[in-house]
């Protein structure tokens, strides 16, 4: 089997991960911050052990401005519904993912004005002027997606916190398809809100992502309960990071998400990337030189994620993925890939694209086989013609 839907969730994990789970849960698996014996003082080390890697990984200050959520679309529900209130104006793309748009449709509906940029049309790029010409007296908030789920197009959010920044708003930016890809840098981009899955490039369980919230931001809770901490209030206790983290967290994920930030310390971001890069290059060279192949990628593959979305001419979409994964056993994305806007905006709306999406733990192997199929997917059109 060749699994290319890391976008979706990354696999397979590295074996470190999966052996921390299982370590965990036979030895330290207590409840944080509930109780003083020894299983729940192990608990609290493997969450603040991963507090303060992720804090190394995007360059944030104060270790306590973590956030653990669910998942990303957790993470930006948290920062949309907690900052946001009527009579505030939004900024943001048009190539947001279902976890950006749907959360700002219903805010939409609550008295809150949303303008949606789109990019430009030959180069995927939001323009860092169109959203400093969006900003008005009344805007709060400018979020964008760092890399589309659709296209993998990186957008240029060093240029987006410098405008939102001069204008004094808060800036939040999507990260799950960079984090543990591309260098994230909440600091020298001037983020304000950062939100990403631990389940996909950071090589973490399903169940665990991350909010990361600067000074400059206080947002309310959209969950109040035990934190393990300030028990004698009746009130919600308002530090950080026990504000936003109620209730009994995951914390056999927060685990294996701590071995997969190891590993990646361990090979190193650079490493990975430059890996992931050589194989979308090989992939999309290959895939070029069908004539049959419809790519729908940015000419720069320096400024892109590896995803590759891709159509064959006279098949629907799901016809491809359905043949790649019965005939090759090739798993793929097929369709619209919950981001039905992007797909507008990229033009492959209604029936959508067929994606491909690389690990670091994928070979230069997995992509021949994959031409292989597409090969003899073309060829047997070709020969039914």
């Amino acid at each position: 089997m060749i699994y290319l839907d890391n976008a979706a969730t990354s696999w397979p994990k590295p074996e470190s991960v999966y052996q921390a789970m299982d370590e965990f849960l036979r030895k330290s698996a207590g409840n944080p911050g509930r109780g003083g014996h020894s299983m729940a003082l192990a608990a609290e080390k493997v969450i603040e052990e991963t507090r303060l890697l992720v804090a190394r990984l995007i360059n944030s200050p104060e270790v306590n401005r973590i956030i653990f959520t669910l998942n990303c679309t957790d993470a930006l529900n948290l920062g949309l519904k907690g900052l946001l209130k009527a009579g505030d104006h939004v900024v943001t793309s048009r190539i947001g993912h279902n976890s950006l748009v749907r959360p700002l449709r219903k805010l939409e509906g609550q008295g809150i004005r949303i303008t949606r940029l789109p990019p430009n049309p030959e180069t995927g790029f939001l323009s860092a002027r169109d959203i400093e010409e969006a900003i008005e007296e009344d805007t709060k908030l400018v979020v964008v997606t760092h890399a589309s789920n659709v296209s993998g197009i990186i957008q240029p959010i060093e240029e987006y916190g410098a405008v939102v920044r001069k204008h004094g708003r808060v800036f939040m930016v999507d990260a799950a398809q960079t984090a543990g890809t591309y260098p994230l840098d909440v600091e020298a981009s001037n983020v304000d809100l950062l939100a990403f899955s631990g389940h996909k490039g950071l090589f973490g369980p399903p169940g665990t992502g991350v909010l990361y919230l600067s000074d400059r931001v206080e947002l309310d809770s959209l969950r109040e309960g035990g934190t393990g901490s300030n028990s004698e209030l009746e009130e919600q206790p308002i530090a950080l990071p026990y504000r936003y983290e109620s209730g009994t967290p995951n914390t056999v994920g927060i685990a294996g998400l701590r071995a997969g930030l190891k590993y990646i310390f361990e090979q190193g971001l650079e490493r990975i990337r430059v890996h992931k890069q050589s194989l979308l290059l090989q992939l999309l060279e290959g895939l070029s030189r069908f004539p049959e192949v419809i790519l729908y990628t940015p000419k720069d593959t320096s400024m892109q994620v590896p995803i590759v979305p891709f159509n064959l001419k006279g098949w629907e979409p799901a016809e491809v993925g359905a043949i790649l994964d019965q005939a090759f056993d090739i798993k793929t994305r097929p369709g619209l890939h919950c981001a039905a806007a992007a797909h507008r905006t990229y033009g492959t709306y209604p029936h959508g694209s067929v994606r491909i999406s690389l690990s670091f733990l994928n070979t230069s192997e997995d992509i021949e086989s994959v031409l292989q199929a597409v090969g003899k997917i073309t060829s047997s059109k070709n020969r039914a013609q």
